[in-house]
């Protein structure tokens, strides 16, 4: 059955039977067998059904919830056997906001130093979205904003507090001055993240309070793409200072920003689901007891 459940958590995941079929590695014919026995196993109509997937049932929803919990019950027992013979060993899903990537090693590193057999797969996601695999079980944790914007009931892990930086071109707009203020960069052309990024987000509510009108000419979802439009020398972008110290270069200047604003904390976060799978476990305890304040 568990197997069975996965399909159903794929599918509910994935809105269509062919990008469920492709994700769980079957063909759509026995995921739709599959589902069909799920049903009759329990009694109960799971998907509604057309010339397409058309959504879950008021019973399916009531088991996804169910299979969500059985899947990760599953997979805590798998791995507690497993540890018992091995020792910790597998892979840990992290994924992280696009300006917190630079800090995942400050995570990763130690643990991975004293658990050989672990390795680890990280993605880049907006918040919603990690929040979003995080309950599909796609991912163990997630690197994220923590007082910005809601979370609902998950385990917080606060890390850091993130603060702000322009950075421009040598040669660029303002590029002479020690420190500037968002007044000043806000005469400046601009490359900014895109609206549905969070960082950007909190970007225009720190202008906002400061009463400071910036017109972005390029946006982008994309840190990579905004600092490639600065190096041409006609264009400026604030950044986190933490991603900015990874791209330090003798072509960019890295400049302060004077005025005061409310910092955001960012920090890993996991579901409340107990008991976890015991290399996540491992894991938290450790950045856990790092990051203690």
């Amino acid at each position: 059955m568990i197997e069975r459940l996965e399909m159903f958590i794929a599918l509910a995941r994935e809105e269509h039977f062919g990008k469920a079929a492709d994700e769980c590695g079957v063909t759509q014919p026995t995921l739709s067998a599959n589902i069909k026995q799920l049903e009759e196993q329990l009694g109960v109509l799971l998907v509604l059904r057309g010339s397409r997937y058309q959504g879950l049932t008021p019973e399916g929803r009531r088991v996804l919830e169910w299979a969500r919990k059985l899947v990760a019950d599953t997979r805590t027992m798998k791995q507690e056997l497993k540890r018992v013979g091995e020792g910790h060993a597998g892979t840990l899903r992290l994924a992280s906001i696009p300006t917190a990537l630079t800090f995942v090693p400050e995570l990763t590193s130690a643990f991975s130093a004293e658990n050989p057999g672990v390795d680890f797969a990280v993605f880049s996601r907006p918040s919603s979205e990690i929040l979003e695999q995080l309950e599909n079980l796609e991912i163990d944790a997630g690197l994220t904003y923590l007082d910005n914007e809601p979370l609902g009931r998950v385990l917080q892990i606060p890390l850091y507090k993130e603060t702000y930086c322009f950075v421009v071109a040598q040669g660029g707009p303002l590029a002479e001055r020690d420190v500037v203020s968002l007044s000043e960069v806000g005469d400046v052309p601009l490359c900014l993240l895109t609206g549905d990024m969070q960082c950007r987000r909190i970007i225009n509510g720190i202008l906002d309070e400061l009463h400071v009108v910036a017109s972005p000419v390029m946006q982008s979802d994309s840190i990579m793409c905004l600092l490639a439009h600065v190096r041409t020398g006609h264009w400026g972008t604030i950044i986190p200072q933490a991603v900015a110290q990874t791209i330090a270069s003798d072509q960019l200047r890295i400049i302060p920003i004077s005025d005061r604003y409310a910092r955001i904390t960012v920090g890993l976060i996991a579901t409340q689901r107990e008991p976890r799978v015991p290399l996540l476990e491992a894991f938290l305890k450790q950045v856990t007891r790092k990051f203690k304040r």
